[in-house]
């Protein structure tokens, strides 16, 4: 499995219904691609104040890399950076590999 973890920092103007928006299209991403197992989305809530402005978190699973490899150049992927671009400021993306 691959975990592909995503920090995001929003624009200062992102509305509401924009960030919903984004939500619903990560959350859709397990039905309309095969081998997304999974997609977490949270919002920071860390007491510790070392979040450098990102705000939401967004964990992704993959069955294995040739599903990530799928995944990256999909329509539906692309549809979701379309979305996302406009209201992104700032995002830091990692990726590993999870021990079966």
């Amino acid at each position: 499995m691959i975990r592909h973890v995503l920090l995001v920092r929003f624009t200062a103007n992102a509305r509401d219904d924009q960030i919903q928006a984004l939500k619903d299209k990560f959350e859709s991403m397990p039905s309309v691609i095969d081998g997304v197992g999974s997609v977490e989305w949270g919002e920071n809530n860390s007491p510790e104040g070392k979040d450098q402005g990102y705000t939401h978190v967004i964990v992704m699973t993959f069955r294995d890399g040739a599903a990530r490899e799928r995944y990256l150049p999909h329509p539906e992927h692309e549809a979701l950076k379309a979305i996302f671009r406009p209201i992104l400021e700032d995002i830091i993306v990692v990726d590993y590999s999870v021990p079966a």
